[in-house]
């Protein structure tokens, strides 16, 4: 059973840990995502969930599974062996698998609500349609569910609707890709979207994870070609292999052959000769290059931007960036001028809130995306309290500056979205809520833990990409 997380925004890093891995092993380059929590009825607090709406999260206790809302009510005791699958956080709506069968595969599923009425019975099977980004973090397609009738798939979305129907072999999603859906009819492969409108007929031996511009990578008779959405084949010849489709209708493919990467018009004229060793395109007309196994910046002119010096680099495109992996394995932050205007260890960039945070000396900083440092309290502006630090202690004060917990800690994470900070002591983590009181004592060993986040008492699991609360 596939299994993934949903996130908005993140628990903070444990940054010390990060440091100790990258000086032990190679640095891992992750995406930071949220990770929504739960609470624990039993909590003496009684100033729960006051910052963030009621959600439905997966806890684990003793080996066995359950789910909670974010007011600390229990929904579903933790008494199933697999995992519940929850698809949209806010929906009230969980699946079960049960009965599996580690040899053959075969398992059966149900869906329920958190009056424990089972829903959509009129199917065989009802599954969550996982589905990865570019980091390989597995998350959940948003209000739409694979089902299965007279064994046949198709999609129905969280309050029961047909939006496509069990006509299909197979259904899965595109890795990447949003609201397009691979289908499988009479052994051949098509895409369609939601509303069932189909962008690709099913008449393929393949379809890879590449498309834009209404141009599809398909494969027939092992070979791949560049069809267009009605079918009609438009590129055959001159690659081994098609990487990318670029933005830019006329800029054509990024393409291999004999193992370097170039880049041709969808004519076959060839605009860069194949000769990098990666090719990835940033913006309109920018691409990221690597050559003699470093990364740098080229244009469609193949004229070097960036000079060829980073282990690696990415680009976000709300925030028009680039984040360039020094050998230090230190972050270099570039403009679109690519000029470096910050540099550390990158923890964050929340492209709806507008900010990116970075480890910089012993002190964790934040930046808009014009490079202007702000105030944590200007950035996670429903906070109530914020970490402080004093004589090499952490502490808590309020939005005047006021200290609230006392300056004992020997680490913290600013307050998440439900209103909990994590506290550690002794080498152990433990949490406060929003008033400042200490509702879990600081009992957990997390040193092997990337991410420190508390709910209540519960913490976040070790497994980064399944989205659930433990304790003791």
């Amino acid at each position: 059973m596939s299994k993934g997380k949903r996130y908005e925004q993140e628990p903070k890093l444990n940054i010390k840990k990060v440091i100790a891995v990258i000086v032990a092993i190679a640095v891992i380059v992750m995406s930071i995502f949220i990770f929504k929590g739960i609470l624990n009825k039993d909590s003496n607090t009684t100033s729960r969930n006051v910052i963030a709406g009621k959600e439905y999260v997966s806890i684990y206790k003793d080996n066995k599974w359950g789910v909670m809302d974010t007011t600390g009510n229990e929904i579903i005791a933790p008494s199933y062996q697999e995992m519940i699958i929850i698809p949209d956080s806010k929906k009230d709506v969980f699946l079960f698998v049960y009965d599996v069968n580690y040899e053959t595969g075969e398992y059966k599923t149900k869906a329920l609500n958190s009056k424990s009425e089972k829903l959509f019975t009129q199917y065989e099977q009802i599954e969550a349609i996982s589905n990865k980004d570019k980091s390989n973090n597995l998350w959940y397609e948003e209000d739409i569910l694979k089902v299965k009738k007279d064994g046949k798939y198709g999609i129905i979305n969280l309050e029961g609707k047909q939006l496509i129907p069990c006509e299909y072999e197979e259904i899965a999603a595109i890795p990447e890709i949003k609201n397009a859906i691979e289908v499988k009819k009479d052994g051949k492969y098509g895409i369609v979207n939601y509303s069932n409108q189909v962008m690709l007929e099913a008449k393929y031996d393949e379809i890879t994870n590449i498309y834009g511009n209404d141009m599809y990578v398909v494969k027939q008779n092992g070979k791949q070609i560049l069809v267009d959405k009605d079918g009609n084949q438009i590129l055959s010849s001159g690659f081994d292999e098609i990487k990318a489709i670029m933005k830019n209708k006329e800029n054509g493919i990024i393409y291999t052959q004999n193992g370097k990467y170039g880049v041709m018009k969808s004519t076959g004229e060839v605009i860069i000769e194949p000769q990098y060793e990666d090719l990835k395109e940033a913006k309109t007309g920018l691409l990221i290059a690597q050559k003699t196994g470093n990364y740098g910046i080229i244009d469609i002119q193949n004229q070097v931007k960036l000079d060829f010096t980073y282990a690696s680099i990415s680009y976000n495109e709300k925030a028009d960036i680039y984040i360039a992996e020094n050998i230090e394995y230190t972050n270099d932050i570039i403009d679109s001028e690519f000029k470096i205007r910050q540099s550390g260890i990158l923890t964050e960039i929340n492209d709806a809130k507008g900010y990116l945070s970075l480890w910089q000396g012993e002190e964790e900083k934040y930046y808009n995306f014009k490079f202007e440092e702000k105030k944590v309290s200007e950035i996670f502006t429903n906070n109530t309290l914020f970490k402080s630090k004093k004589d090499g202690k952490y502490g808590f004060v309020d939005k005047d500056g006021k200290v609230v917990v006392d300056y004992k800690y020997d680490d913290a994470t600013e307050q998440n979205s439900f209103g909990y900070a994590s506290v550690k002591k002794d080498g152990k983590w433990g949490a406060i809520d929003i008033n400042g009181t200490l509702i879990q004592e600081p009992i957990y060993n997390l040193d092997d833990y990337l991410k420190i986040d508390f709910i209540g008492r519960w913490h976040l699991g070790k497994d980064l990409n399944m989205n659930y609360y433990n304790q003791l």
